[in-house]
């Protein structure tokens, strides 16, 4: 397996390529919108004063838009439409989920809706979610097709986050069932991304199929390792607080495999996971518990898993084998993340 704790100089070639065409895109919003949207993506504090030249995210998403138009045999330019909207759709997504999962920190800064109010991030992720479309269907060629792509990716991700809202409380979720919510609420997009480049360049079919397979199984690895650090990650590196899954009583991945261990252990994890609110000493014994009953071993089995069926697709069709590399990188810096 591939394995990488550094950032890939791929996605800071990618951030690089992105930042004027989707800071030139933000411009487009109204003002109303743009000043949340500025400061949702880092461009501006609360108070409207210039921060720095990004949010810090990690920008796999515009990287594999990238990365795909290369291996199709396209230049770099041919994928910045469909990075742009990609990162758009995501960002898009990330505002709600904050307002849904009532999170007030992201990347170590207070969220949209907690600074400027729940209605004011909802239309700023809905203004986002359009503008994609805007940029993507304006490609210079692909721009139709990548446009469906778009399209039904999000509404996939859409699916996706209404099981995973259902699931919270849901008296049971098998582990089929959760990997089923995280391929809408992940792979799916990542699967766009992935291919979105080569649709804009059109490449051949088997070539665009086999890229989107390998967004869609890097997906379901990215998820499982957000799932971990939903639960054990460093919150001094994630940007979140510790153990935020369990308190939000989210059926994740380790989660719902350990509910599924049967034994007393995953019985005395359902009974904590019934009370609404779980004090420290609750929260910190769900976490043991879901280790206990072997949901963090199982999730990090998945991610390994689904690593190798995203590269064993990569191989399944001739790409430009500079862009295959860097396609592999960065699938194993997805797994190897710590944040």
């Amino acid at each position: 397996m591939t394995t990488t704790r550094t950032v890939p100089d791929v996605l800071r070639r990618a951030r690089e390529l992105v930042a004027v065409p989707l800071r030139a895109s933000v411009d487009r919003l109204s003002d109303e919108v743009r000043r949340l949207v500025e400061y949702h993506l880092g461009y501006v504090d609360q108070y409207g004063r210039p921060e720095s030249n990004g949010s810090g995210g990690k920008g796999v998403r515009p990287a594999l838009a990238i990365l795909s138009a290369e291996a199709a045999g396209c230049p770099a330019a041919a994928g910045i439409p469909g990075a742009v909207s990609v990162e758009l759709v995501h960002n898009f997504s990330l505002l709600h989920d904050d307002v849904i999962d009532c999170d007030r920190e992201r990347r170590h800064r207070a969220t949209v809706w907690a600074l400027f109010g729940i209605g004011p991030a909802i239309i700023a992720g809905d203004a986002l979610l359009a503008l994609a479309q805007e940029i993507v269907l304006e490609a210079p060629a692909g721009g139709s097709e990548a446009g469906r792509c778009l399209a039904e990716a999000t509404g996939a991700m859409i699916n996706g986050q209404a099981l995973d809202m259902a699931f919270e409380t849901a008296p049971s979720v098998d582990v089929d069932s959760c990997i089923t919510m995280e391929a809408g609420k992940t792979g799916a997009l990542l699967g766009c991304a992935s291919s979105i480049g080569a649709v804009l360049c059109g490449a051949k079919p088997e070539v665009v199929s086999a890229l989107k397979e390998f967004g869609i199984q890097l997906g379901l690895a990215f998820q499982a390792v957000d799932d971990l650090l939903g639960i054990w990650g460093d919150p001094e590196t994630t940007g979140k607080p510790a153990w935020s899954d369990l308190r939000q009583h989210k059926k994740t991945l380790p989660v719902t495999a350990a509910l599924a261990a049967g034994d007393s252990a995953a019985a005395e994890l359902a009974s904590l996971l019934h009370n609404e609110h779980l004090d420290e000493a609750q929260v910190a014994r769900a976490a043991h518990l879901v280790e206990l009953c072997g949901g963090r071993a199982i999730a990090m089995d998945e991610a390994r898993g689904r690593l190798a069926a995203a590269l064993a697709s990569l191989d399944s069709v001739p790409l430009e084998p500079s862009a295959g590399r860097e396609l592999r990188e960065v699938a194993g810096f997805v797994v190897a993340r710590e944040f």
